[in-house]
């Protein structure tokens, strides 16, 4: 599994405003509900409702909320850097500013693992989290994330 059997341009927003979590993932809700078949609310619990279990606040500045749900052909990605970092209660207690959501269907399975994995590794990347922050719009984001994905894979 690559990157960019996850995100395409459409997927990509550089400048998310919300200024706690919350906010941030009724924002990412908003933009899932255009990419699955899902309306914004129950986007909205299923992502409520994994952070109950535990945060996805990975440290480092980095988030990777994910929800399985129904109806899905395959795992959705999309990426947002917030204009302005928002407590996560992340492993680190570091405010997060680069939010990877997973969207995956129920019967996914491994494909989960594998899709998280991937999005960890790229993620947990120094480099390539400061090339994302200090990065210009969607475009340059996505070519940093799947450059990064296609040099991880021919390693």
């Amino acid at each position: 599994m690559e990157i960019t059997d996850l995100i395409n341009l459409d997927s990509i927003f550089p400048d998310l405003k919300a200024s706690n979590k919350k906010q941030t993932l009724q924002e990412l809700a908003n933009y899932a509900e255009r990419i699955i078949p899902q309306g914004h609310h129950d986007i909205l619990d299923v992502l409520l409702e994994r952070e109950r279990l535990g945060t996805t606040g990975m440290g480092h500045g980095v988030a990777i909320p994910h929800g399985k749900f129904p109806n899905l052909d395959r795992t959705y990605g999309l990426f947002a850097r917030l204009g302005q970092a928002v407590d996560f209660e992340s492993v680190d207690d570091q405010p997060v500013d680069l939010i990877f959501l997973l969207l995956v269907p129920e019967t996914a399975g491994a494909d989960h693992l594998k899709a998280l994995a991937k999005v960890s590794r790229t993620l947990r990347d120094k480099a390539t989290c400061e090339k994302l922050r200090g990065s210009e719009g969607g475009d340059a984001i996505y070519a940093i994330l799947t450059s990064t994905s296609q040099s991880s894979h021919a390693a």
